[in-house]
C-alpha cells in the first residue's frame, strides 16, 4: 500500500534529521530573520546554494561512514600515512572544529538567551567593576550576562551525565514545532512570488550583504555535522543490512530531512521580508517574534518564537561541544566515550569557551549570532577539501569512492564558499571597498 510505504520510508528517518536539528538553530532563525529584514528577498539562493551543498556534502559523509565504519577523523588517520602531513592535517581539522564550534557555541548561548530574554522580560546582567587604569572612564562597569552561565552549566550537567538524547528529544520538539509555525505563517501570508523566484534564481550580493551572505551559508552547511553524520550512520544502519541498501535508505534520509531544514530556513526568510522588512540592522527577539503574528497574534507570538529560540539555542548548545569531541578523538585516536577524560576535556573547552564569549561580549546577541555563523562558514572549505580527500581513495572506499560528477559538486561547493569567505574577509579589513 502506498500509505504504509509512505510512513514507513518516514520512520527510515533519522541521522538526516540530526543534521537539520543541529542547522535550524538560533544561528539560522536569527540570520534568516536579519537576511529576510534587510534584504528581503534577495539572498533566498544563498539558501537554496547552501541546501544543495549540504546535500552533496553529507552524502558523502555518510556513504564514507557506511562503506569504511569509520568516522571522518579516523578516516583522515588512516589515510595519511606521511607521520608529519598526518600531524598537519590533525592540527588542521582540531584547530578548525575547535575554533569553529567555540564560535558557535558563542551563537548557541547568545541564541538561548535571547530567547528566554524574549520570554521573560529578564535580562539577568550583572555589571562587573573595571579596575582602574583598565577604562579610560572613571567607573566604568564591564556587563555580564547571567542568562547564558546558566545555560552553559545545564549542558554541562547533561554531558556530563550522559543523558543527552532525551533532553535533546524533548528540545528538538520545541524546535521542530517553532519550525511548522513559520512555515504555516509563510503560507497563511504568502509572499511576493515575483521576488521570490528572482531572488532564488539571480544570484546577487548587495555590497551590505556579504557578512549576512557568508552567515547563511554557515549557518547551513556546518562543518561538525560532516563528522556527526558519518559516525551516526553506523549506528543507524548497521553492516549487516548490507551497504548498498544502507546507502540508499540514507540517501533518501539525507534529501528528505535536510530539504525540509532548507524550506524552513526560507519560510523564515519570508516571514521576516513581510514583517520586518527595512526595519533595523539589529533585531530583538521580539522585533523577530512580529514575524509570527499573522498566525498567532502579538503575545502567542512573541511566547512561540521565544521558547522555540531558546530549545534551538540549548540543543545547539548540547550537540556542538559532543561534535567537537567527537571529531576531535576521531583524529586524535582517542576512545569516543562521554566518560573519557580525552572527550570531556574537548567538549568542556568548547563550552567554557563558548560561555565566556556568551557572557562577555558588549554587542548584541543578533550581532554576535550573526558573526559566529560567518566564522563556521570562512572554515568550510578546508573541511570539505578534508572529505574529498578520504572518499576519492580507492583503498578506503573501494568502488563507492567519488565519481566524477560528486568531484565536480564538491569542487564547485569548496571553490564557491573559499571566494566568498575570501572576500568577505577582504572587506571586512578594508581591503576591499564598496
Amino acid at each position: 500500500m502506498p500509505t504504509a510505504s509512505f510512513w514507513g520510508r518516514l520512520r527510515g528517518l533519522g541521522p538526516g534529521l540530526l543534521v537539520t536539528a543541529a542547522f535550524i538553530g538560533p544561528g539560522t532563525v536569527t540570520t534568516a530573520s536579519t537576511a529576510g529584514a534587510r534584504f528581503g528577498y534577495q539572498l533566498l539562493w544563498a539558501i537554496l546554494f547552501s541546501v544543495l551543498a549540504t546535500i552533496v556534502l553529507q552524502e558523502m559523509a555518510a556513504r564514507l561512514g557506511l562503506v569504511t565504519r569509520l568516522g571522518l577523523g579516523e578516516a583522515l588517520r588512516v589515510t595519511i600515512q606521511n607521520p608529519v602531513a598526518r600531524l598537519i592535517a590533525g592540527l588542521l581539522v582540531v584547530v578548525a572544529i575547535g575554533f569553529g564550534n567555540a564560535a558557535y557555541q558563542t551563537g548557541n548561548l547568545a541564541g538561548a538567551h535571547l530567547g528566554m530574554e524574549t520570554l521573560t522580560g529578564w535580562s539577568l546582567t550583572y555589571e562587573w567593576p573595571i579596575p582602574p587604569g583598565e577604562s579610560s572612564e572613571a567607573g566604568s562597569m564591564w556587563p555580564i550576562k547571567m542568562w547564558p552561565l546558566a545555560f552553559a552549566a545545564f549542558a554541562w550537567g547533561v554531558l556530563w551525565y550522559g543523558n543527552y538524547r532525551i533532553v535533546e528529544r524533548v528540545l528538538i520538539g520545541l524546535v521542530v514545532v517553532m519550525s511548522g509555525v513559520f512555515i504555516c505563517t509563510a503560507c497563511l501570508v504568502p509572499p511576493d512570488w515575483t521576488q521570490l523566484k528572482t531572488g532564488l534564481t539571480i544570484p546577487q550580493i548587495p555590497p551590505e550583504a556579504w557578512l549576512t551572505t557568508m552567515a547563511l551559508i554557515g549557518t547551513t552547511v556546518v562543518p561538525y555535522n560532516l563528522f556527526l553524520h558519518a559516525s551516526a550512520v553506523q549506528e543507524k544502519w548497521p553492516r549487516e543490512l548490507g551497504t548498498k541498501a544502507a546507502l540508499r535508505a540514507a540517501r533518501i534520509d539525507s534529501l528528505v530531512s535536510i530539504s525540509i531544514g532548507g524550506v524552513v530556513t526560507m519560510a523564515i526568510v519570508a516571514t521576516a521580508a513581510g514583517a520586518l522588512f527595512g526595519t533595523a540592522q539589529e533585531l530583538s527577539g521580539s522585533d523577530m517574534a512580529r514575524q509570527l503574528e499573522p498566525m498567532l497574534g502579538t503575545s502567542a507570538a512573541r511566547i512561540m518564537f521565544a521558547i522555540g529560540l531558546t530549545a534551538a539555542g540549548l540543543t545547539s548548545a548540547i550537540t556542538a561541544p559532543l561534535a567537537a569531541a567527537y571529531a576531535t578523538a576521531g583524529i586524535c585516536g582517542w576512545p569516543k566515550d562521554l566518560p573519557s577524560r580525552q572527550f570531556r576535556w574537548v567538549w568542556g573547552s568548547v563550552l567554557i569557551i563558548g560561555a565566556i564569549l556568551a557572557t562577555s561580549l558588549t554587542r548584541s546577541p543578533s550581532q554576535v549570532i550573526v558573526v559566529a555563523q560567518v566564522a563556521g562558514g570562512i572554515l568550510l572549505p578546508l573541511i570539505a577539501l578534508f572529505l574529498l580527500l578520504v572518499v576519492n581513495q580507492s583503498k578506503l572506499m573501494g568502488e563507492f569512492r567519488n565519481r566524477l560528477i560528486a568531484n565536480v559538486l564538491g569542487g564547485i561547493v569548496i571553490v564557491v564558499t573559499a571566494g566568498l569567505g575570501t572576500v568577505t574577509l577582504l572587506r571586512a579589513f578594508g581591503a576591499i571597498k564598496s
